[in-house]
């Protein structure tokens, strides 16, 4: 398993789908105040309850909507913290309020983050034999352990291929998309999932993803359902599992996915940690198995 660099190609631009991360592009234009506008009406905050927030007042936040007042670099952030933008996009806000970017964007091989990608490496090393990676802010896979690689196997070449993305791999007819017995149901959460960031992040190449996937085909309904319209197997799960074929067996698992607290990097703050948990003991003894 090797973490490799981050800044991967993305995927390319889309239009916007309808209904996808709705209000993300409203009011945006030049400088900062209709930025700031646009994640302000987003996040469904008022004037008001975003003066509160920041200890400022309402008239004072009217006027940086409107170009009348510019905001300190120190007002910049804090309104931001209060509106919960990302790192990225505070950068955006301040270069539109007319200063130098706060965050820095280190590549992911950079040796200052050398003590990131060992703890990395180890934390999903640790994880085995149960699947974990780590990926970026538009899922293309950075890392990945032995139990990736496990469900990976017999998937052609051509999904292989550096970018790996973790969604068209999850997603495509030729993924691993056949092999989840309850495809529907997984395929939901995950554009559920990815709708949610597109709204947070207002990441175009993350939209380009989510359209590409949202189009793939999607086999009958019937064939997640097993007779009397039950998933197949138990399901007394806590949370929805994915039920994949491997090797004759039927495996559940439950995703978990971490992030980092208070990152000072952009790089840092689009990184993501995925594990899966055994949501059964029949998945538990059989991945214990490979390890003896």
């Amino acid at each position: 398993m090797t973490i490799v660099a981050s800044g991967a190609a993305a995927p390319p631009t889309a239009p916007a789908r309808k209904g996808a991360g709705k209000g993300t592009g409203d009011g945006v234009g030049e400088g900062i105040g209709p930025l700031l506008r646009g994640w302000r009406e987003q996040r469904r905050v008022s004037q008001l309850e975003l003066a509160l927030r920041a200890d400022s007042s309402a008239r004072h936040i009217s006027f940086i909507e409107t170009g009348r007042s510019r905001p300190s670099e120190e007002m910049v952030l804090r309104l931001a913290e209060h509106l919960d933008v990302p790192v990225r996009e505070r950068n955006a806000l301040l270069l539109a309020a007319g200063y130098a970017p706060h965050f820095k964007e280190t590549p992911l091989d950079d040796p200052s983050m050398d003590a990131l990608r060992e703890g990395m490496e180890r934390l999903i090393q640790g994880y085995e034999p149960y699947p974990a990676l780590v990926v970026d802010a538009t899922y293309n896979v950075l890392a990945a352990n032995r139990g990736i690689a496990m469900l990976l196997d017999g998937i052609p070449e051509s999904l292989l291929t550096p970018p790996l993305n973790a969604m068209r791999l999850t997603l495509h007819p030729e993924g691993l998309a056949p092999r989840i017995r309850n495809l529907r149901a997984w395929r939901d959460h995950l554009l559920a999932q990815m709708d949610r960031q597109i709204a947070l992040r207002r990441s175009e190449p993350l939209r380009a993803l989510y359209e590409e996937v949202a189009a793939y085909p999607v086999p009958d309904p019937d064939a997640d359902l097993a007779e009397g319209g039950e998933l197949r197997g138990p399901v007394p799960y806590f949370a929805l599992p994915m039920q994949i074929e491997h090797e004759g067996r039927v495996l559940s698992f439950i995703s978990s996915i971490s992030t980092f607290n208070t990152p000072m990097d952009v790089t840092v703050a689009e990184l993501a940690i995925e594990t899966f948990l055994p949501a059964d003991p029949a998945t538990v003894k059989y991945l214990q198995s490979l390890l003896s």
